[in-house]
């Protein structure tokens, strides 16, 4: 088999992140080059239905012999593909799972029986409410701004294009069924009607305003089409064609959508679907850039993070979160580094939700989750390109951070950042403001052009025991062409035995501390993270240079973590744009401005145990300190770590001998020994010892003398012993995994054994009774009958 071959064998043996088998499809991407003609002729050859173009060389097929859905590959045709010299590579592609950014609530039956008309703006609330708890969209219209001239698609499930409130605005340009492969974006109809998302996210961007009828468009002098591309496989194919369709015509796509908001899916985008985003903010608009809005996912029940959605997490997506009617975090938002700003959606029970058009020409008032937040924020980006039509992708993003708000949005986390600007895990830079965007577009001048600058760590392979954090400080000292900070990722390649375990956080040398990665109770995956890029905005306009610092915290029982490869990467500006100081306005002041305790990092030690790592000797721009942190020391607050020392080492303070009542605990006096350890002492000297394994607190080093047990266990006492027993008791357990897996083993092995010693017994016996049987004849028998007789034998035996 040719190396080509074998190589697309493996390329379509893949599977889903997180260990998932994919579901294949009968289509295929194929990268030809020579053109449409030679794609289809190929197509045609090896009995494909040519599709389209998706991007670059590379083109969609449908092979109508194949299954639509199996859970292998088809090796026969992926073969004679890759054997044809004119193919470069081909996939088969494969299902992803792609999810619808609403929230489906569970309602009686509906009351809505007649159209609505314009008597909905009062209902309106984010757009009407006025005194800075709107969006300020109204003095953007006041001024002569409503999106004229912009083209938004939405890039969902269909679109009803013929919707009384849609059809004045409705482009056909902007608009294709990718599903049917056709030019007509209608969706399919249904009992649920669970194709309605595409044509609510329209409405929310350009309903036609004036027209007594349903809702008002934030942009709705804009043209807006649907690509419907989520009512059937999601493939990269599909997303790529999608993301792609007609760049020098659309301006900003609008996406509610994306991997599974479970917090356990690690999922982003594919090859094909990359080069789609590379090239839309490369050569769209004229080399402008197209403009990509997404939301940033509703999986803030299940402790989801949306730095774990490669779609949001992307430098190329404007990424948008959402606030409740009072200014609230909503119980659906995931909280990461990578959100950019903040519209209005649904809060809770209590709480109004989002009015725009629906299915069968009619309106609905319960539009919901960061599925509306992003429709939003697409129309009044819209109204900021009517204001500048030379708007750069990047000049999009630079103009969100300048003027978003974070007035009235109610957090424990806002902080400022390095260059004073208020941002929050939960909020970006605040909630969208449409007037501030056409004012400040209007006066814009294009960002310099992007830099991009790397920094490795070297001597990776770090453990990071269970119960503690690696702490690696990178100093940058050389950052050619990025002295100005946008997008700022920290690639990352670990290994780690319970993925939802761990919690990363990032430190700038101005102190911007974010939090790359929380907790996610529900990732149970032993992939870990392969270059995953954690992406953060918070350090937007920040220096590079000076020392960085990744904290890893593993909050597992048993079993170690290992960090295989750690880099940032930075992208910026080599200098700042021009009469900057003009462009900033004070900003009201967020109502909570607190230390970050939304990230549930209450219980990380703070103590830390030092370890310098000077093997290797310097490397290019960096330098590299270990730390293994542990839980905090409880002491009393009148004294230091250093207050109980009797002798001190001058060279590098640690202490030597303790005072009377002060326990010696990794180079420290402490008055009380830490969780984890217990105070043991004789005569002479007094110390911390370990607990065992299995207790969170101890009065001695054995498993029955706990005091305390971790979360997944309980306290039992009996007959003066204590001992944590865990809760849920699985023979799937880490800790017991092994012991049956060498159980099994030992029993194999002495199954063979047995068989082993068997069959040289029955072969003994054989051979034996072989030769009893033969003398006996021997010694009966002489001349010819004795001949027969031998014969007659073997005969016997072998019958």
């Amino acid at each position: 088999m040719c190396p080509r071959r074998i190589f697309g064998l493996a390329i379509v043996a893949l599977v889903t992140f997180g260990g998932r088998v994919a579901a294949y499809t009968n289509q295929w991407a194929v990268h030809i080059e020579g053109g449409p003609d030679v794609a289809q002729q190929v197509a045609r050859e090896h009995g494909f239905q040519y599709l389209d173009k998706i991007v670059d060389d590379w083109y969609h097929m449908v092979h109508t012999s194949v299954v639509k859905r199996s859970a292998e590959p088809h090796f026969g045709v992926q073969g004679r593909l890759i054997e044809d010299r004119r193919v470069r590579r081909a996939e088969q592609q494969r299902v992803k799972s792609r999810t619808k950014r609403d929230l489906i609530i569970k309602r009686g039956p509906s009351n809505l029986r007649t159209v609505l008309n314009d008597e909905m703006w009062p209902q309106m609330w984010y757009l009407n409410r006025g005194k800075g708890l709107d969006m300020n969209v109204q003095e953007a219209w006041a001024e002569g701004i409503t999106g004229r001239g912009v083209v938004v698609t939405i890039l969902d499930d269909g679109l009803e294009k013929n919707h009384p409130d849609l059809y004045k605005n409705y482009d056909p340009q902007a608009s294709y069924d990718v599903n049917n492969h056709d030019e007509d974006p209608m969706p399919r109809y249904d009992v649920l009607d669970s194709n309605r998302h595409g044509t609510r996210c329209a409405g929310e961007v350009a309903a036609t305003a004036n027209n007594s009828l349903c809702a008002v468009g934030v942009a709705f002098g804009a043209g807006v089409g649907g690509v419907r591309m989520l009512d059937g496989d999601v493939t990269d194919a599909v997303e790529a064609r999608s993301l792609s369709l007609n760049p020098q015509h659309i301006d900003i796509y609008s996406a509610s959508w994306g991997p599974d908001d479970d917090g356990k899916t690690v999922d982003g985008p594919g090859e094909l679907a990359t080069r789609a985003f590379i090239e839309g903010i490369t050569k769209g608009r004229n080399g402008r850039g197209s403009i990509f809005v997404w939301a940033s996912g509703n999986g803030g029940r299940d402790h989801d993070n949306c730095n774990c959605d490669g779609y949001t997490n992307s430098i190329w997506t404007l990424s948008i979160s959402s606030a409740t009617e009072n200014g609230q975090v909503p119980w659906y938002s995931e909280a990461c580094s990578s959100t950019l700003a903040t519209t209005y959606s649904s809060g809770s029970s209590g709480e109004k939700q989002v009015v725009t058009t629906d299915l069968h020409h009619l309106c609905t008032t319960s539009h919901t989750g960061t599925s509306a937040s992003a429709p939003l924020a697409a129309g009044i980006c819209a109204l900021a390109l009517e204001a500048n039509r030379d708007l750069t992708w990047r000049d999009m993003q630079h103009i969100v951070v300048r003027t978003a708000k974070p007035a009235n949005l109610k957090a424990m986390d806002w902080m400022t950042n390095g260059v004073g600007r208020n941002v929050s895990h939960s909020f970006g830079y605040g909630l969208m403001d449409a007037a501030a965007m056409v004012r400040l577009a209007r006066r814009w001048r294009t960002v310099p052009e992007q830099h991009k600058c790397e920094v490795s760590a070297p001597h990776m392979g770090r453990p990071i025991p269970p119960k503690s954090q690696l702490t690696l400080e990178l100093n940058v000292k050389e950052c050619s062409g990025v002295n100005f900070l946008e997008h700022v990722q920290a690639k990352v390649s670990l290994m780690a035995s319970r993925r939802g375990d761990l919690q990363i956080q990032l430190t700038s040398p101005q102190g911007t501390k974010s939090t790359l990665l929380a907790k996610r109770p529900h990732d149970v995956s032993k992939a870990g993270f392969n270059q995953w890029p954690f992406m953060s905005v918070h350090t937007w306009g920040e220096s590079p240079r000076g020392i960085w610092k990744l904290e890893i915290h593993n909050e597992g029982r048993y079993q170690d973590t290992s960090l295989d490869e750690f880099k940032l990467v930075f992208y910026g500006t080599e200098t700042l744009l021009e009469f900057d100081d003009e462009l900033d306005k004070d900003k009201p002041l967020p109502p909570v401005n607190q230390q970050d305790v939304s990230q549930d990092n209450t219980a990380i030690g703070a103590r830390q145990n030092v370890m310098v790592d000077t093997e290797g000797g310097p490397w290019t721009g960096s330098q590299q300190v270990e730390r293994v942190s542990h839980p905090e020391v409880q002491r009393p607050t009148t004294e230091n770590q250093t207050s109980g020392c009797s002798g001190i080492d001058t060279g590098n303070g640690r202490c030597l001998e303790c005072k009377l009542n002060w326990y010696y605990h990794d180079g420290t006096c402490v008055y009380k020994c830490p969780r984890g350890t217990y105070g043991v002492s004789d005569e002479s000297k007094a110390v911390c010892s370990s607990c065992h394994y299995t207790c969170l607190t101890c009065s001695g080093p054995s498993n029955t003398e706990c005091t305390s047990c971790h979360e997944d266990a309980e306290f039992s006492s009996s007959l003066d012993e204590s001992v944590c027993i865990l809760r849920d008791l699985s023979w799937t357990m880490q800790s017991t995994l092994w012991f049956y897996g060498m159980t099994i083993l030992f029993s194999i092995n002495v199954l063979l054994f047995v068989v082993i010693i068997v069959y040289v017994g029955v072969k003994w016996y054989l051979r034996n009774r072989n030769s009893y049987r033969y003398s006996k004849v021997s010694s009966s028998s002489n001349g010819d009958a004795h001949k027969d007789s031998l014969q007659s034998v073997y005969i016997s035996d072998s019958e």
